[in-house]
């Protein structure tokens, strides 16, 4: 077993299902007809850190193939592994927040005021799936590639 793995999908997947289940319960017995209004500035803001992310991915994956970056040290390769993994499971846990939204509105989803707040819900599930994908893809940039002499280490 290798301590190392790092944030595995299925983890995503199951706080993801935790989250929707959980806030889907607690939405339908907390809540009136009302509940959260979604804005589209938590998409805009996802999208940002996403971005962020990946950008700041990218230039650990260059110095991990071998281009020389002064300013992306080991710290800082560190540091943006973890804020991939952080980025993985705050997208899974927001994937099922905004699903648990979501199918709370589905019934009353022929009302024009539902069905308008239930598209917002989905634009903010896709955007949270994307964050979600972004950490992962980090995460992997982030890893050192095994290499031949590794193996007699072991």
């Amino acid at each position: 077993m290798n301590p190392h793995v790092g944030v595995r999908i299925t983890t995503l997947v199951l706080a993801g299902v935790a989250t929707t289940v959980v806030a889907w319960l607690g939405l339908r017995m907390f809540s009136g007809s009302g509940g959260p209004e979604p804005g589209w500035v938590g998409v805009a803001a996802m999208l940002f850190l996403a971005g962020g992310l990946l950008a700041a991915g990218w230039q650990v994956r260059q110095v991990r193939d071998g281009r020389p970056l002064a300013h992306v040290t080991p710290l800082r390769a560190a540091r943006t592994l973890v804020l991939g993994q952080a980025g993985a499971l705050t997208g899974a846990v927001l994937v099922g927040w905004y699903l648990a939204n979501a199918l709370v509105l589905l019934p009353d989803s022929d009302i024009e005021s539902n069905r308008s707040r239930l598209w917002v819900f989905v634009a903010h599930i896709v955007v949270a799936l994307l964050l979600a994908v972004s950490g992962m893809l980090v995460q992997r940039w982030c890893r050192l590639r095994r290499r031949d002499d590794d193996e007699n280490l072991a």
